[in-house]
């Protein structure tokens, strides 16, 4: 395996990419204001599953292809933006029946399975992270040591763990909040609307951009 110092240079490196918020988190902080903690860990988990599949799927050699074929990078990016403007039009469309259940007006739990599926979707769709593992991991395998294979998919653990801990911070905070949005209508409305407008954004802005070959 990958020498301490190399694994605590990696984990510097993934820390410092998943440490800026973006469109998972910004999913995260919608799904805790409107559902609660529990839908915030339970999409947490999901989106993990997503990033771990992807880690694993670099080990066995796809990342590699994604990153050098032009190809098969557009259409995994494609299919990601198209999900995150799905998501983002849903959240606006649906911004009164989120308040609704925020309020306890209404009776709309999500099923555990719902919220784990949208989370690995989100999770799995980012084609920046299946090139930020396809780039990186390689760089941290030591040679000689176990299969290639093995010390990338550690390596995605490792990505994952932290990924976990600092989504699930962002999650629980933004449940903590939920009480002072559930004190106005209002807020809640302007707070999902925004949201799914900065998810569409996220879509959009994922789907136009161009990529250094």
């Amino acid at each position: 395996m990958p020498p301490t110092s190399a694994l605590l240079a990696f984990a510097a490196s993934a820390f410092a990419i998943i440490i800026i918020p973006g469109p998972s988190v910004l999913f995260v902080v919608s799904r805790a204001v409107a559902h609660g903690r529990r839908a915030a860990v339970l999409t947490v988990f999901g989106n993990a599953g997503g990033a771990y599949t992807q880690a694993l799927l670099v080990a066995i050699g796809l990342g590699a292809i994604v990153e050098r074929s032009a190809a098969v990078y557009h259409a995994v990016k494609l299919v990601g933006a198209a999900y995150l403007v799905y998501l983002g039009i849903r959240m606006i469309r649906e911004r009164r029946a989120t308040t609704e259940v925020a309020l306890g007006v209404r009776d709309r739990t999500l099923r555990s399975t719902e919220l784990l599926r949208d989370g690995f979707v989100v999770g799995v769709a980012n084609p920046k992270v299946i090139v930020f593992f396809a780039a990186i991991l390689p760089h941290f395998v030591e040679r000689g040591g176990a299969p290639a294979e093995l010390q990338m998919a550690v390596l995605g653990g490792i990505f994952v763990v932290i990924a976990l801990i600092c989504d699930t911070t962002w999650g629980l905070l933004a449940g903590t909040a939920r009480t002072w949005f559930t004190t106005s209508p209002s807020r809640i409305e302007r707070l999902t609307a925004l949201g799914g407008t900065v998810i569409i954004g996220l879509g959009a802005r994922l789907a136009l951009s161009g990529r250094s070959d």
